[in-house]
This record gives C-alpha cells, structure tokens and sequence, in this order.
C-alpha cells in the first residue's frame, strides 16, 4: 500500500523535473545572450521602416518624382512585414528559430542592396518589398525565443528586454536615418541597412542554436511518426502562411490584438508628426535637434523596460500563490493595468494641451517631458501583454505574434494615416484626447479579460497552453 500511494509523488515530481530541465538547456548567461542576439533582429525592421522616412525627399528628387509616389513604398513595406511576419511564425512553427533567421536575413540583405542601387520606381518599390520581407520575422520570432528558453515566472523579464530594443527603433530610426540622409545620402542609409544584416546573419548562424524545445517542430512531429521501415526522406513542407490568422477567431487573442494597438498608436500619434508639433511649434529648424527630441520616448522604452520585467513576472508568482498554487494566464495582464489606466494617456493629453496653448521653452520641456513618461508607460503596457500571448499559445507562439503583428498593423495604418489631417483640422490637444480615449477603452478590454479570461477561452479554444506544457 505504501509503494502505491508513493508512486504518483515520484511520477508527478518526475514530470516537473523534465519540464525544468527544458528551460535549463542554457546557462544564464547563454540566454542573456540569446535574447541579445533577438533582440537586435527584432529592432532591425524599426529601422527599415523608421529610417525611410526622412529620406523620402531626398529619393523624391534622386528619381525624379513626388514624395507621395516615393510613400507607396511605406505602404508597400508595411504590407510587406505583415505577410513576412506570418510566414515566418507559421514556418518557425515547422521547422524552429534559427532556419528562419538564416533564411530571412539573407533577403533583408539582397533587399537593402537592391534599394540602395535602384535607379527607378519599380525596382525601388520591389526591393523595398523584398528588404522588408526579410526583415519583419525577427519582431515575431524574438517573443518566441524568449518563450522558448525562459519557464513562465521569469518571461516577463526577457520580453521586456526584447520589446525595449523593439520601441527604440520609432525613436532611434528617424533620428539615425535624418541624420545619414542629411550628410551622406539615402543610399548610404540602405547600404547600412544591408551591411547590418549580413552581420546579423553571420552571428545567428554561427552563434545562435535552435531554441524550439525538443520534440515540439512540425518536423519534428512528421519524423517521429514516419515508419522506422522507410527511410524515405522528409521534403519540403508547404505551410500555409495565413494559418495564424485562424488564432484570432479567439476572442482574448482578437482583444489583446486591439489593445497592443492602442498603445502602440499613441507611439506613432506623438513621433510621426514630431516635425510639425515640435520642430515647427518651437522654431526648431536643425534637422538633428528635431531628431534628437525622439530620444526621450526612446529613454521611457528603456526606462519602462527595466520596470516591468520584474513587475510582470512578480504579478504572476504572487497571484500563483494567492490562487494555492493554480495558474491563471490573466493574471500577467494585471502589471498593464496602471500603464493603460495612467501613465500612458495622461501624458498624451497633457501633451496635446502643452503643445497647442504652452509657448517658448516651458511648453517644449513639457512636451519632452511626456514623451518621456508615455515611453516608460508604452513599454510597461506592451510588455506584459505580450506576454500573455506567449504565455497562452506557447507550443505556437511566434504564429500568435505573427497573427497579432498582421492585425495590428491593419488598425495602426488606418490610425495613423488619419493623424495629421486631424491635427491640422482640430488641433493637437483634441486629436490627442481622441487617442487617449482610446487607450481607455483598451484598458476596459483589459479588465474584462483578467475578469472573464478563462471563460472567454473556452468560448473558442484554439489549442491554449496549460500549466503542464508551458
């Protein structure tokens, strides 16, 4: 009788001892350099598209054409990362991280070429497709990654790193990419690019290892069920690249796909027309002084980021404890609360009110001041949001970022596309209140997630991960 009641103890302590050993695959200071190396791939697509911007006048006039044709090429590329985000996602799925970096950085590197040496609208906007094609699977994967190696109490700080150095890239990109344009030229710019990728590739092949945990890749699933009696070799595996879209069909990941975009808006409401609300607001005219007051919402991501790691991940083992021990993926959502509620909209108002009725230097302290704080509060939003999707979805992570990088980027094109003619037809201060009334209603969202979310999931259940697997 005794051995009997033993046995499922030393079973069950059995089976958490295998899904440690998962996570202890590498060393500390392995993983601290593996999300190094994600996280430098997840900022570069920030810079293909940031760093186009500036320069559209200077291609404008080098192909002997309008910046509105020139803006196709932006439309073009932002087209071009949502589809290469899902394919990435659905084939990191099939075949592991490391064989889509070294398959996609090789075409960002062709890409940045082919655009650096375009003598014309065509082939400009094909290898602006081409460069942001390779280029946007590192935003997808790099979450995945980070799934991949950290167990869920210690996540959160591993994504806050990785979408730190992602929310640079609208800070730093302009500023890198105005600067490059405005004493050497835009080619050079491109060039860069494509030399950043080949470097890119060269440390991913010959330092990055594949992170999948064993046993979990499509091929991986095909070669265990493959007869023993046939040696017949696996060929190549179509995956259909929209599959992830299918994910949404779940209404928390639907939600928390508007949500991400409601914070992420109020990045592009502030910086996108910097040039206008400060530059001009304040009679700044030096090109590097308008780029340098992108920094402050760049200092807020790393601010924010050194903040909320530890918060999520805190709110997830303290929650754990008060539950006896019962996970409840929700939970993580709450360390957003404050962000939502706070310290994200606020400064946007108060911005708007500064920059539209505060002249001279007080209203352009204030304005960098609240580019500031919307930073830290962008970054403590998003973070732990995001990892609740890799939380949920952790066997097809990438694919649920991919999914939400798709949407996403539908809803913050339409936003973004309607930011200056609302400025210039009501003014800043109501165009930021809009914004802001946004990200409340985001936050609504979100409490009602934490409130019904393990209700919500088993309305449409799209193969969500449990404590067991994750």
């Amino acid at each position: 009788m005794p051995s009997s009641e033993e046995t499922p103890l030393l079973s069950e302590n059995d089976v958490q001892a295998r899904h440690d050993a998962i996570y202890r695959r590498f060393s500390p200071a392995r993983k601290l350099a593996i999300v190094g190396m994600v996280s430098g791939c997840g900022l570069i697509p920030l810079f293909v598209t940031g760093s186009f911007t500036p320069s559209i006048p200077q291609i404008a006039k080098d192909l002997d054409t309008t910046g509105s044709i020139i803006n196709l090429a932006v439309s073009l590329s932002a087209f071009a990362a949502s589809v290469g985000g899902l394919i990435g996602g659905s084939y990191s799925t099939m075949y592991g991280r490391r064989a889509i970096y070294t398959f996609s950085l090789p075409i960002l590197v062709l890409g940045s070429i082919g655009v650096a040496t375009a003598s014309n609208i065509p082939s400009l906007l094909f290898w602006r497709f081409m460069q942001a094609l390779g280029a946007s699977p590192g935003q997808v994967l790099g979450a995945g990654v980070i799934g991949d190696i950290y167990k869920l109490e210690e996540r959160g700080r591993g994504m806050a790193v990785f979408f730190a150095a992602v929310l640079l890239g609208p800070s730093l990109a302009p500023l890198v990419g105005g600067w490059t344009t405005f004493h050497y030229s835009w080619r050079i710019m491109q060039g860069s690019l494509g030399m950043v990728g080949f470097v890119a590739f060269c440390i991913m092949y010959f330092f990055f290892p594949e992170t999948s945990q064993p046993g979990t890749r499509g091929i991986d699933k095909l070669r265990a069920i493959q007869s023993e009696s046939t040696e017949k070799r696996i060929g190549f595996v179509f995956v259909n690249p929209l599959r992830p879209m299918l994910l949404l069909r779940s209404p928390n990941l639907l939600l928390i796909s508007i949500i991400l975009s409601a914070s992420l808006i109020t990045v592009f409401v502030l910086l996108v027309p910097l040039a206008y609300t400060i530059g001009q607001r304040y009679n700044i005219a030096n090109e590097a002084l308008i780029g340098a007051c992108f920094l402050p919402a760049g200092l807020g991501n790393m601010t924010g980021a050194a903040l909320v790691g530890r918060i999520s991940d805190r709110t997830v083992i303290n929650w754990r404890k008060k539950r006896g021990g019962v996970w409840y993926p929700e939970d993580r959502l709450r360390a957003s609360l404050i962000p939502f509620a706070l310290i994200v909209p606020i400064p946007l108002i108060i911005y708007g009110l500064a920059n539209q009725f505060v002249d001279g230097t007080p209203g352009l302290v204030i304005c960098l001041v609240c580019l500031f704080i919307n930073g830290i509060g962008v970054e403590m939003a998003f973070g732990p949001c995001a990892a609740y999707l890799v939380d949920v979805m952790h066997s097809r992570s990438a694919e649920a970022l991919a999914a939400n990088g798709g949407l996403r980027s539908v809803l913050m094109a339409a936003g973004i596309a309607v930011v200056l003619p609302m400025i210039n037809t009501f003014g800043i201060a109501i165009t930021n209140a809009v914004c802001a009334v946004m990200v409340w209603i985001a936050f609504v969202m979100l409490c009602c997630i934490i409130r019904y979310g393990d209700q919500m999931r088993a309305w449409v259940d799209v193969g969500f991960s449990t404590a067991e697997n994750n």
